[in-house]
């Protein structure tokens, strides 16, 4: 098992980073909400990491705190979550802002996350309540890194966004108007794509 990887951050193309261990690049996804807390280009990087082995791919799933990887590693256990939907829902929220949803029994919003019907909302809201009962009563991280993403969005930053999101299971036409409902000169591709999914959830 692979549990964490610090090494110097070698690219960046959301969801997948690469991440340059003594010369031994690991590619990595992680949810777009970790986009704004990773250093820049060549500079030390630290994530949690979850492995996954299947018949056809070994991959690598990363997270900015323990917390979230504890969230992910909760959710994999839901009948019909797997890591892609796992990713996507913390893509969307945070493990707080997730556990609020449950102990709110908020079926609406799990609803507006891409791939998340009816059925699977419910199996989340009834399996995952027991299992997060007790989060927060640690001494779990709550406070999330001090934003460090201050690259300013160019078109193929719009393009990265837009590739983003297509890869949490949106439309492409959702993607672009999303992207284009939120974009202004000068912000940055990770405020983008953080702005767009807010976006996404609210109106969807």
């Amino acid at each position: 098992m692979i549990g964490r990887l610090i090494g110097k951050l070698a690219e960046n193309h959301p969801p997948f980073v690469l991440l340059d261990v003594n010369g031994v690049g690991y590619e990595v996804e992680v949810p777009l909400s970790a986009l704004g807390y990773l250093p820049k280009l060549g500079e030390s990087c630290s994530l949690f990491t979850h492995f996954v082995v299947r018949e056809d791919a070994q991959l690598l799933y990363g997270f900015i705190r323990r917390e979230d990887r504890e969230l992910f590693r909760l959710l994999l256990k839901v009948n019909g979550v797997g890591p892609k939907m796992a990713v996507a829902i913390l893509s969307h929220m945070s493990p707080n802002e997730f556990v609020e949803c449950v102990r709110g029994d908020n079926l609406t919003r799990l609803t507006k996350m891409p791939g998340v019907g009816k059925k699977t909302a419910e199996r989340l809201l009834i399996e995952m309540r027991d299992r997060i009962k007790d989060w927060g009563a640690g001494d779990r991280e709550t406070a999330m890194p001090e934003l460090l993403s201050q690259s300013v969005a160019g078109p193929s930053h719009l393009e990265e966004a837009e590739a983003a999101l297509l890869a949490l299971g949106y439309k492409p036409q959702e993607a672009s108007r999303a992207i284009n409902a939120v974009y202004k000169d000068g912000m940055g591709r990770d405020e983008l794509i953080r702005l767009a999914l807010k976006g996404m959830v609210k109106t969807k």
